[in-house]
């Protein structure tokens, strides 16, 4: 049926496609037009382009400047201010409406314009130009671009990461469809070998025209540096600027320039970094970004997929954070493990007699299956037994039988078990005889039992203990159930690390040190750790040093960092399959587009054998039947195990290959060049070598291409298509062919028993194989039975992060006011209402007003000025105003002291030294505390003082948010925690986390708000004496140095010895090319006569 509807009305990539058509002709016409310039011509039109978009957006932005002004003015009531702000605010979204309509206007035009660029430098070897500034300060950089009198020569010949590039590429039709896609702010997706990188160069140019930034996002700093320096000169020909984030170091000056340039370039982990650096600086001159304004994915699915609920963190060291139960603890969940082994290696064979004895009831054999599968899932004995025919038919009628009525009937089956594991959820929960092995005899038999805090308080209350006694045995009890609560939690992580983390397969051990590895890409994940204790525990388990626990100071994850932009758009070749996640979360659309040439790949239908080694076997000999046809192989693996096993078989076969793994890593892109030649066998993982062709080698093509060979169905489709579009590309021959065995984790997990019957029923032995459309689409529907399984994952997860994001939202809009100062007032004022309404409804509910009296005069240092007929008569909203009034007019008064003493002061220091003081440092305290602020000399003069309590102001909030955020921050850590124990209350725990973040929040924002306006109340100038005031210290940069970022970072090359008879082919390393270093005492590159030194080479080393 859908079949039908599809041909009748047409697939939604041929709709897509339809609209998308008229704007690729009118480029084409464009294009057409644009042979006969001249090549200053041509440029000039970039500089029409940008003045045509002023012009559109002149009105509008004369509004908003207009707005701007009115609400910075001095005597404008703080209501009426918040009234043109929010103004500003709407003006400046519409501005960007606006900028929408008229860069979809240029769209033909500018593309047409990229593309003859592109057309140009193919055919000809260089480009003259009349030399700008611009072409001059290139050529003092760059070698391509060279300056002869008042001309530029641009060549099509350039260094990108090292290697000589020869431009010669030209926009396909197809190319020019997926650039519309990517300014619409969608997804495109293209298959491998159809120039993804190309396409990126046409939205690049086009929105970099509005002055607003435009970033690349990739997934690793190789290609951000490659795709920076490969598609750069395409833009500095026509006078945009180009940078790499990457190439900087964080919170720099160079990095500063490179968010200035016109197109930025980075990876996804360092534009999140460098938002969070940016909300922990204490100047707007240490911002390094700007406005999130537009954003290009690459390997769109990797960011905002598989690392979208990955938290980007920076964090410190805390006090005692190298005080942990881990060393301590392990020796008792050795001594669990090794029990349940052994008790499950009885209960497995007692399945075994009793099923073959015909006694596979549940309540017998069946039983004893499932607690032998509740109790080591993963063991390899069960797995074995599980594919044998009808075994795995008895597991699940059981499994559904005590599953019935909520689990009731489950405890019967978990009683003799130490502990049970949910390897779907990827749980594991201690049982009472488990608890019972790991308390050591004489030892408190509650050691590791929570404490029912409820019950025992309210035990407490009903008792006839002092008031005294009660509180000290309420502060015990608290302090018990802390202890225990870690302790518990610490057990619960050791026995993860024991039962569902393996060596080899989720991390490796390098350098002495526990590294993760990217499931999707088999790469290491450098600086990355897993959360909650996780990480120490496997640190623990393989005897290596335990590190530190650190404090969060600021996180984010990728999902919300993205969500922050203008607008959004990505590329890729696999993306169909998560359509429904990137619209739910991100509201970005995924459109096909239309390979340049149609595909000639072959994809074969799975081959499914009955145990995992037979279907080595057949993978080894299929490769052995492709090399000695002369075809190079990929072998997609799941794993660095899975590798290393197969590179054993080849080697005792005397096949040559090369391996690529998480421990190989480094050589990944001299084997993927190597990938393509005849006979060369290539072991990767599954998604190896993004954003890297493999080119086929001579004869390859008439051999048949590129074979894939797929050693295990990957849990997500997206991946398996990811290796099949390694073979292919361009029309290329190629052919694909995945390997299956009902031992896989995906088949023992999620497959269907359909298959196993069929197996059953055809009667296939031991070694055959079964090969038909039916069996492959039946393990598709497991992947999507997978797909949708951690898509729930997904979102639970960041859920628990759109709670954070909700209040870092909030912090970081304080402390951007606070930074720049421009709203600043508006939000002292509201926190001062918030204060006031807090402690008048206290207050006012117990009818004491000489408590109220007395609290505000504690915060504010100000008589309220309340008798007791009007705190009698006045409702809570009047008594708030009433006061409200008071204190605002007495902090009015206070700045213009403050202002009035301090005036002569500078004016003193502005006359007598003025000459050599820039800045001053002005000292205010509150009687327990000094703050030093630092104001400008001139400004404060000018301002006749009032500068210098805005800076006072600006100080104190920025300080105290931050330290409050911190705490915060670490309270909100333990919650996430603690509240994963409300599950044994029959509680959701995202339920109970939203409202208990909630409060933290509240009772966060109300004590911040008091502790800052106490401050500004109370804080005064201790002496006006010129003396006291002194020259700040030049600005130093804030020391971010003890700040660790989890993030990937490029791991130093491993010295690895090959072994004796090692067949795997020696890599050659190729030689890297570097600039041309120009001397000092040369002549300056830029054509104006100077010596380098004295010219674009100032400051330079």
């Amino acid at each position: 049926m859908l079949g039908f509807l599809g041909k009748l009305f047409g697939s939604k990539s041929d709709r897509d496609i339809k609209l998308i058509q008229p704007l690729v002709e009118k480029t084409k016409e464009e294009y057409a037009q644009l042979y006969t310039l001249t090549n200053d011509e041509l440029r000039q039109k970039t500089l029409d382009f940008k003045s045509r978009i002023a012009a559109y957006l002149t009105d509008i932005d004369n509004e908003i400047a207009d707005v701007i002004f009115k609400a910075e003015a001095p005597d404008l009531a703080i209501h009426d201010k918040t009234t043109w702000y929010d103004l500003v605010d709407k003006l400046r979204k519409d501005r960007d409406v606006h900028l929408e309509k008229i860069l979809l206007e240029l769209l033909p035009e500018a593309f047409a314009v990229m593309k003859e660029t592109a057309r140009r430098f193919t055919e000809n070897k260089t480009i003259e130009v009349t030399a700008t500034p611009f072409d001059r300060d290139l050529a003092a950089r760059k070698s391509n671009v060279l300056i002869k009198d008042d001309q530029a020569i641009h060549h099509n010949t350039w260094l990108a990461a090292g290697t000589e590039v020869v431009w010669n590429m030209i926009h396909y039709d197809v190319q020019l469809i997926g650039g519309i896609v990517l300014h619409q702010g969608k997804i495109s997706e293209m298959a491998t070998g159809e120039g993804k990188t190309l396409v990126g160069t046409l939205p690049a140019y086009l929105n970099a025209l509005a002055g607003q930034g435009v970033h690349i996002v990739t997934v690793n700093d190789y290609l951000a540096r490659r795709d920076s320096e490969w598609n750069g000169p395409l833009f500095e020909f026509h006078g945009l600027s180009v940078d790499c984030i990457d190439k900087h170091q964080p919170n720099s000056d160079e990095r500063r320039k490179a968010y200035l340039a016109d197109i930025t370039f980075g990876t996804n982990n360092e534009f999140g970094f460098d938002y969070l650096r940016d909300n922990m600086t204490l100047s707007p001159d240490s911002l390094v970004q700007r406005k999130l304004h537009f954003a290009m994915v690459d390997e769109v699915d990797s960011v905002l997929i598989d690392d979208a609920r990955t938290p980007l963190i920076i964090s410190g060291p805390i006090p005692k954070g190298d005080e942990h139960e881990f060393y301590d603890l392990k020796p008792r969940i050795e001594r669990l493990v090794t029990a349940q082994k052994n008790f499950i290696n009885g209960v497995l064979n007692e399945a075994k007699k009793l099923i073959n004895d015909g006694k596979s009831g549940v309540d017998e054999g069946g039983l004893a299956l499932l607690r032998a599968h509740r109790g080591l899932p993963k063991s390899k004995a069960l797995i074995k037994f599980l594919s044998e025919p009808g075994i795995k038919q008895i597991l699940i009628k059981t499994e559904n039988n005590y599953m019935q009525d909520q689990g009731k009937e489950m405890p019967k089956v978990d009683t003799e078990l130490f502990f049970v594991i949910d390897e779907k959820n990827n749980q594991v929960e201690l049982t009472e005889k488990g608890i019972e092995l790991i308390t050591t005899s004489g030892e408190d038999p509650h050691f590791f039992v929570m404490p029912d805090v409820g019950t025992e308080i309210a035990d407490l209350e009903k008792s006839a203990l002092s008031y005294e006694e009660k509180i000290a045995k309420k502060d015990a009890l608290m302090h018990d159930f802390s202890i225990k609560s870690e302790r518990i939690h610490s057990v619960n992580q050791l026995l993860k690390a024991y039962t569902l983390f393996e060596k080899d397969i989720e991390y490796i051990i390098d350098e002495g040190k526990i590294k993760l590895v990217d499931e999707q890409t088999g790469r290491i994940m450098e600086g990355r750790r897993y959360s909650d204790g996780l990480h120490q525990a496997i640190e623990a388990k393989e005897n290596v040093k335990v590190e530190d626990a650190t404090q969060t100071y600021a996180t984010i994850t990728l999902q919300n960092y993205f969500r922050m932009y203008h607008k959004l758009c990505g590329m890729t070749g696999t993306a169909t399959t998560e359509a429904g996640e990137l619209w739910q979360i991100y509201k970005l659309d995924v459109v096909e587009i239309p390979t340049n040439v149609k595909t000639q790949r072959k994809d074969q239908e799975d081959m499914v054998y009955r145990t995992v080694r037979e279907k080595y076997n057949a993978v080894a000999d299929e490769i052995t039947k492709l090399t000695q046809a002369g075809r190079p192989v990929l072998v997609g693996t799941t794993s660095v195990e899975i590798s290393e096993l197969l590179s054993r078989m080849l080697k005792l076969r005397g096949i040559k290959h090369n391996v690529l793994n998480a421990k190989l890593h480094q050589k990944e892109a001299d084997i993927v060049a190597e990938a393509g030649q005849a006979g060369t066998v290539t072991i990767a993982t599954n998604m190896a070598g993004r954003g890297t062709d493999i080119k086929l080698g001579v004869g390859v093509k008439e051999a048949g291409g590129l074979a894939i060979v797929g050693t295990e169905r990957h849990e997500s489709r997206r991946v398996d298509r990811q290796l099949r579009g390694r073979a292919g590309r361009q029309g290329d021959p190629g052919s694909s062919q995945f390997f299956v065995s009902l031992e896989d984790n995906l088949m023992r997990l999620f497959g269907s028993e359909r298959i196993s019957n069929i197996m059953v029923r055809m009667g296939i032995e031991e070694g055959e194989v079964i090969q038909h459309s039916m069996i492959t689409k039946s393990i598709e529907r497991a992947q999507r039975k997978v797909e949708e399984n951690n898509f729930g994952v997904r979102k639970r997860l960041l859920e628990y992060d759109d709670v954070m994001n909700a209040q870092r939202s909030v912090i970081y809009a304080k402390r951007k006011n606070a930074l720049f100062g421009e709203r600043l007032d508006v939000d002292l004022s509201n926190a001062m209402f918030d204060v006031v309404e807090d402690i008048v409804a206290e207050y006012k509910e117990d009818k004491n007003l000489d408590g109220l009296q007395l609290e505000i005069i504690r915060i504010f240092s100000v008589d309220p000025e309340v008798d007791e007929k009007e705190f009698s008569a006045s409702t809570i909203h009047q008594l708030t105003d009433q006061i409200f009034d008071t204190i605002s007019a007495f902090y009015q008064r206070k700045s213009a002291s403050i202002a009035q003493h301090v005036l002569p002061v500078l004016k003193d220091v502005l006359k007598d030294r003025g000459e050599h003081i820039e800045e001053i440092v002005v000292p205010f305290s509150d009687g327990t505390r000094v703050i030093q602020t630092t104001a400008n000399l001139k400004k404060a003069v000018e301002s006749n003082g009032y500068e210098v309590f805005h800076v006072f102001e600006k100080t104190v909030v920025l300080s105290l948010i931050d330290d409050a955020w911190k705490e915060h921050l670490r309270e909100m850590d333990e919650l996430k925690q603690s509240v994963q124990n409300a599950v044994y209350e029959q509680k959701d725990p995202l339920v109970v986390y939203k409202m208990e973040a909630f409060n933290l929040f509240k009772q966060m924002l109300a004590s911040v708000n008091k502790d800052v306006i106490s401050f500004l109340f109370k804080g005064n100038l201790p002496t006006q004496q010129p003396e006291n005031i002194h020259e700040a210290r030049p600005k130093l940069r804030q020391d971010m140095s003890k700040l660790k970022v989890s993030k990937p970072e490029l791991a130093q090359v491993m010295s690895s010895v090959l072994m004796e008879n090692d067949t795997r082919e020696i890599q050659k390393l190729q030689p890297i090319r570097v600039e041309t270093k120009i001397g000092r005492n040369d002549p300056c590159p830029c054509g104006s006569g100077k010596k380098y030194k004295s010219c674009h080479g100032v400051g330079a080393i």
